[in-house]
């Protein structure tokens, strides 16, 4: 009974790690989402011709709250794996992606930068396939939990190019009057 307890205890004893990982990284997505007006808030981007799989604005809050639930649930795996061999550089590449992921709001809504925000999008893929693969050596479940996020950033890189390709003349540009979707730099 004491080597179920035990085992039981352990399968979940992430979940300690859980209680701030899944909140804070939730908050650095927030925030970095509000460096700038986003979707139907930016005249920018309501100016935009938009490719035809785009989806409704509501469904990019749910898609990644969501996807940065289940980031916070693989980095406290993780985390918690505090023995395991290679767990240092498998952080070391989650804050990487984290970083780059936190700086795509900012720079396509708020810099309007498509192409460099796709190029953003493409750093971040790489980094977070690497990711997947050193927390699959700590964590399988770990690594599982990544693959719906590698997807969205499949179809976020579409929307991305696609944005890109429809127009050409946005990148950088203000809509006129709407000097306030930029970030004052």
């Amino acid at each position: 009974m004491n080597q179920f307890a035990s085992n039981r205890r352990s399968r979940f004893a992430f979940l300690r790690w859980a209680v701030v990982t899944v909140p804070a990284i939730n908050f650095l997505g927030v925030a970095s989402s509000r460096l700038a007006p986003m979707g139907s808030d930016n005249p920018w981007y309501r100016a935009l011709i938009k490719p035809e799989l785009n989806p409704p604005g509501w469904a990019f809050g749910v898609a990644w709250t969501i996807l940065y639930v289940l980031m916070g649930l693989s980095l406290a795996m993780v985390l918690d794996a505090r023995r395991a061999r290679g767990r240092g550089l498998a952080l070391l590449f989650f804050a990487l992606q984290m970083i780059a992921n936190l700086a795509w709001s900012p720079l396509f809504f708020g810099l309007h930068r498509i192409t460099a925000a796709l190029f953003v999008i493409v750093v971040m893929f790489a980094l977070t396939v690497v990711t997947t693969l050193l927390f699959a050596r700590i964590r399988s479940a770990a690594a599982l939990l990544l693959i719906p996020y590698l997807l969205w950033m499949i179809f976020a890189g579409y929307l991305n190019l696609r944005i890109d390709q429809r127009n050409p003349d946005a990148d950088g540009h203000l809509v006129s009057g709407g000097a306030s979707t930029q970030i004052a730099l």
